[in-house]
């Protein structure tokens, strides 16, 4: 190698250190910081911009959670009028079809609905009031039966006139009266957020019952045309089963207030027509263990007058729930909605665990729309294999044509 090749190659040497002693592998300058840093290694620009975002939107979260659990009372007030008016648009739709204006349509259900909820209250006010009654006037009686009673069987020498200054003058029985005499305004209180409660449930419902035509066009007009058939058949879909399984509920409350009605006029159990729409309601409208429930009271009722009475009662109540179950129960439902028992009973426990007495009430109607939902977009295949039906019976010769073949073979 000459001179000037050596002078070349130094030239070319130096260049690349100061290049590389000048800037880093991406052609930045020595000391220039990085994309996103501030200068000197401090805060990086977008921290404090991203720090705003996160409160901000803490913020947003807690003021909407405040807010949700401001207005949950009536939330679950509109969706138990929702599924109210689903309930009796069915009779509403069949009244405007005839010429009846919607809101009069409305009108009539509501009131037959009051008309019928009031009959019952009366009848069961009236059967509580005079059972109350009954219970004091023979109170005294009832004191001596069981002071006698434990006297003779566990030898005590026990006085009525004692024990009634005992109660009289006891300390905790002047506690409870003080105490549910403070307690008589947030009674009341209760009571009027009671009332205000169910006007609110029955304003919401009257109106989702007598616009319902005019809802859904609101609802539907802020979708594409491909939505709106969706939603407009998932509408139908609600309304059918909501108020299927509610008139055949009410159908079913008939026919078994009938049958335990003939029951306790043929047996003289007191307040007949009570027991009976109390047996009717209560066992249809409660699903598994509203039957026994229901039957409960006229047992007990039956019991004061006679035992045998209320033993034929609760014999009755079992032998009625079977038919119902296997006979009346598959012929009334099988054109409305029919919810297998340990569905219903499971979906009432979740509804309880979610909503309370609420959740309880409407969980089962809106079992039977998901049902109806899962039925109709929901494709089902025919199951071909003989595993999934259980083990079969097998077919062979009775045991008498066994009997009858070794006779011949002896």
């Amino acid at each position: 190698m000459d001179a000037g090749d050596a002078a070349r190659a130094g030239s070319a040497g130096g260049t690349g250190n100061a290049g590389g002693a000048g800037s880093d592998g991406g052609g930045r300058a020595a000391g220039e910081p990085e994309p996103g840093t501030a200068p000197g290694g401090g805060m990086p620009r977008w921290l404090p911009r991203a720090m705003v975002m996160a409160l901000a939107l803490l913020g947003a979260f807690q003021l909407a959670n405040w807010a949700f659990h401001q207005v949950i009372g009536l939330l679950v007030n509109i969706l138990i009028a929702f599924f109210g008016a689903l309930a009796i648009e069915p009779a509403v739709d069949w009244m405007a079809a005839r010429g009846v204006r919607r809101g009069i349509a409305t009108g009539l259900v509501f009131l037959s609905v009051l008309a019928a909820g009031g009959l019952f209250v009366v009848l069961l006010g009236s059967l509580l009031v005079d059972q109350i009654t009954t219970i004091g006037r023979n109170l005294p009686n009832y004191v001596d039966d069981v002071v006698l009673w434990l006297n003779q069987t566990f030898g005590t020498d026990l006085s009525v006139g004692k024990l009634q200054d005992n109660v009289l003058h006891s300390d905790w029985l002047r506690n409870y009266v003080q105490n549910q005499a403070s307690n008589v305004w947030g009674l009341s209180g209760a009571v009027l957020g009671g009332v205000f409660q169910l006007f609110t449930i029955t304003l919401f419902t009257f109106y989702f019952a007598a616009d319902g035509p005019r809802l859904r066009r609101a609802l539907c007009s802020v979708l594409p045309p491909s939505r709106q058939a969706e939603v407009l058949r998932a509408w139908e879909i609600a309304v059918a089963k909501t108020g299927g399984y509610l008139y055949s509920r009410a159908l079913m409350a008939l026919i078994s207030a009938i049958a335990h009605y003939v029951l306790f006029q043929a047996l003289n159990v007191p307040y007949a027509p009570a027991l009976a729409v109390w047996v009717g309601v209560i066992s249809q409208f409660i699903p598994t263990v509203g039957t026994y429930l229901a039957g409960a009271l006229p047992a007990l009722i039956a019991f004061t007058e006679d035992p045998w009475d209320a033993v034929w009662v609760l014999g009755f109540v079992v032998v009625y729930q079977q038919f119902e179950n296997y006979v009346l129960q598959p012929r009334i439902t099988a054109k409305t909605v029919d919810i297998h028992p340990a569905v219903a009973f499971g979906s009432v426990i979740a509804g309880t665990a979610l909503l309370g007495a609420v959740g309880a009430l409407v969980a089962i109607p809106a079992t039977a729309t998901l049902q109806g939902f899962l039925g109709a977009y929901v494709k089902r295949y025919d199951v071909t294999d003989p595993r999934a039906h259980g083990p079969q019976r097998r077919r062979g010769r009775s045991l008498v044509a066994r009997i009858r073949r070794r006779l011949r073979r002896g």
